[in-house]
């Protein structure tokens, strides 16, 4: 493979055709300068050591080694090579409850947009540990695999609303076995995964689906968002609703907090459990508790990278100079004798 780390150089590229302009331009003038005082044959056989040809090389050679230099700043990168990294940290997977009742606003301004603020300011907080993102309702989706790319991962954080999983319900326990299997088991990471939930109207196997999780040294921790008193759900985005969801009856459906499913979980996942509030999420507290319980463990990874050209091409190019350099522009009084330059007459 073959790349530039500062492409940007690479336009001092176009100064080449310029200096072969000016170059021909010197040409053509030293051509009428000779053609003003006489004939140029007997001009050139009174200064018989001059050599064109030499000049010509001798400019070639200037050329190519400007040309290099552009090039050697630009960066160049070819092949690979491999180097190791210590990695230290703790392995997290977010699942992210994106159901409809996510939209309620008993925790402003709602429930996932509140939990979306706070995973955003979590991945600013974040140095050595890997983070990936999965949302569920009915269904689970990975959103973002395990990566230290926080950048990347607040941009696709951003997009995510309630119309990403067309199936409605909160399938924890898929989103649990689909976590499971986003870790790399060869990693020596502590591994965790976080549920942001309201709980309710939980499908599938959950329970079972966390003593899996346990097996495999991971450890599930839960928020539970929303209030136990229940609220109605927004049919909108925004601030303003023109109205609320109904059920086929025509009723308001109602959201209430499943606090006991929720602690269920975290319980049978070796967690623990965090109530949210629109000032407190508790995803900061929770970190602190990761820190300390599951990075002890350190992971020596391998990677390719590309392996940097410029030392070689800068040595190329003082090679150029110095042979540039001992290139005389006339015949060396030592060397016509020999006559090893006869043929750059």
């Amino acid at each position: 493979m073959f790349g530039f780390e500062h492409r940007e150089y690479l336009y001092l590229l176009f100064i080449l055709p310029l200096l072969v302009g000016g170059y021909l331009f010197y040409l053509i003038r030293r051509k009428n300068d000779f053609r003003r005082f006489g004939n140029p044959e007997l001009i050139r056989n009174l200064v018989p050591d001059i050599s064109m040809v030499r000049n010509n090389l001798k400019f070639l050679l200037v050329l190519v080694s400007a040309g290099l230099l552009v090039v050697a700043l630009a960066g160049p990168r070819f092949g690979s090579k491999m180097t190791q990294v210590r990695h230290e940290g703790i392995d997290l997977m977010i699942a992210l409850d994106i159901s409809n009742s996510m939209l309620a606003e008993d925790i402003r301004p709602s429930r996932l947009e509140r939990a979306k603020q706070e995973l955003s300011r979590l991945l600013d907080k974040l140095e050595d540990d890997r983070i990936g993102l999965i949302v569920f309702a009915g269904e689970a989706y990975t959103q973002i695999p395990i990566t230290n790319d926080y950048l990347s991962a607040k941009m696709f954080l951003t997009g995510i609303n309630t119309e990403m999983v067309s199936r409605q319900g909160t399938a924890i326990g898929d989103a649990i076995n689909l976590a499971i299997r986003s870790f790399n088991s060869k990693s020596k990471a502590g591994k965790a995964i976080i549920i942001i939930s309201d709980g309710e109207d939980h499908e599938g196997e959950v329970v079972e689906a966390c003593k899996k999780a346990v097996e495999k040294g991971i450890r599930i921790y839960t928020i539970g968002m929303g209030s136990n008193e229940g609220v109605r759900i927004p049919s909108g985005h925004g601030s303003y609703h023109k109205d609320f969801l109904r059920d086929k009856d025509g009723n308001f459906v109602i959201t209430r907090l499943n606090e006991e499913m929720l602690k269920e979980v975290a319980t049978a996942g070796k967690g623990k459990y965090y109530r949210a509030s629109t000032a407190n999420l508790g995803l900061q507290n929770l970190l602190l508790e990761l820190n300390r319980q599951n990075k002890t463990g350190s992971e020596t990874t391998e990677y390719a990278e590309y392996n940097e050209q410029f030392p070689g091409i800068i040595w190329i190019v003082l090679v150029l100079l110095i042979i540039e350099f001992t290139i005389l522009n006339r015949k060396s009084k030592w060397f016509r004798k020999i006559r090893l330059f006869e043929q750059l007459k």
